[in-house]
């Protein structure tokens, strides 16, 4: 039996500065979106993406981000990008942390970061989002057993 996942995720826009041209091309921000979408759907955690300077403490500016991401924060993964900064950061929630740790996220880290080395964003991206998602796993393989 298939369950639909209601969608929950928001984009995250710090518009201090006004609103800039995007990066990305439409087809590109379409390959972002529907592999959030499907990281989101596949786990039933809430996966967000941020691209765009950090604090100096790049740590603490990606859990601030996370913190205030929108939804269960516990259920929630961020992924933080600092392109001039060189700078990748995983933020994930207390629920989110049983399904991914340290370890899963420093190898989509990797994976991540051999694409951008060779100026594919989007590619590097997704693939990490994949990852993450297989890691995760499925909600209802992850409940545990009485």
């Amino acid at each position: 039996m298939a369950t639909e996942l209601e969608d929950t995720r928001e984009p995250i826009v710090d518009d201090q500065e006004g609103p800039k041209a995007s990066p990305f091309t439409p087809s590109e921000l379409l390959r972002l979106d529907e592999a959030l979408t499907m990281s989101s759907r596949e786990t039933g955690l809430r996966f967000t993406l941020y691209i765009g300077d950090l604090p100096t403490d790049t740590r603490a500016g990606a859990e601030e981000l996370h913190a205030r991401s929108g939804g269960d924060p516990a259920e929630s993964v961020l992924i933080a990008i600092a392109p001039d900064q060189r700078v990748l950061e995983i933020v994930t929630g207390s629920a989110a942390a049983r399904r991914l740790p340290d370890r899963a996220c420093a190898l989509a880290v990797l994976t991540m970061t051999g694409r951008f080395g060779s100026g594919d964003l989007v590619g590097g991206i997704v693939n990490g989002l994949r990852q993450l998602s297989d890691q995760a796993g499925h909600p209802a393989a992850n409940r545990p057993r009485h």
